[in-house]
Formats: structure tokens, sequence, C-alpha cells
């Protein structure tokens, strides 16, 4: 079992509102402890494409990742980011291949 990226390309004109979401989900998800969960996420905005957003997380592994798309509470958090996004997402799910760190 390898490493799994998962990367959401978004547009919104609510950001704050993605944000404060963001907060409130990972908040509750560490408050409760259990199942599987990301390692890492970022958001990131778009420099050159204002509106354009990447939400990119990642997980131990496919599976991991799998599992956590399974939870009643992520599955409500992505309804309520939906409503938040101007149009559908686009969602890019991808095998670790390699990593280096430059630090």
């Amino acid at each position: 079992m390898g490493a799994f990226v998962q990367i959401i390309e978004y547009r919104t004109s609510k950001p704050d509102e993605v944000a404060a979401l963001n907060e409130d989900f990972r908040k509750r998800r560490m408050d409760d402890g259990d199942g599987p969960a990301p390692t890492r996420a970022m958001a990131c905005a778009d420099r050159d494409e204002p509106g354009r957003y990447f939400a990119i997380i990642e997980f131990a592994s496919y599976e991991e990742a799998m599992e956590n798309s399974n939870r009643p509470d992520t599955s409500e958090y992505a309804a309520k980011m939906m409503e938040l996004c101007d149009g559908p997402a686009t969602y890019y799910n991808l095998d670790v291949a390699e990593t280096q760190d430059f630090s």
C-alpha cells in the first residue's frame, strides 16, 4: 500500500465560508479521533485565476482514502462544500509515485 493524494479543483465566490467549513470539519474529525483520516490537507488559491481553488489531501493509502470517503461525516461535508461552489468540482485521484524532501 502506497501513499495516495486526492486533488479537488473547484471554483467559489465564497472562499471565507469554505475555509470556515474546512476548519469546522477538521476540528470535529480531530475531536472524534476515530476511523481513517487524511495525513495532511492543503487549501490552495490559484494566483493566475481568481476564484479557482484546489484542495490537496494526502492519505496513507488509497484504501484509507476510500474508507474516509465512505464516512457519513465526509459525505455531509462534501454536500455542504458543493453548496458553496460555483459549479461542479473536478477530482484527481493520484497514487504517489515518488516524494522528495528539500528541507
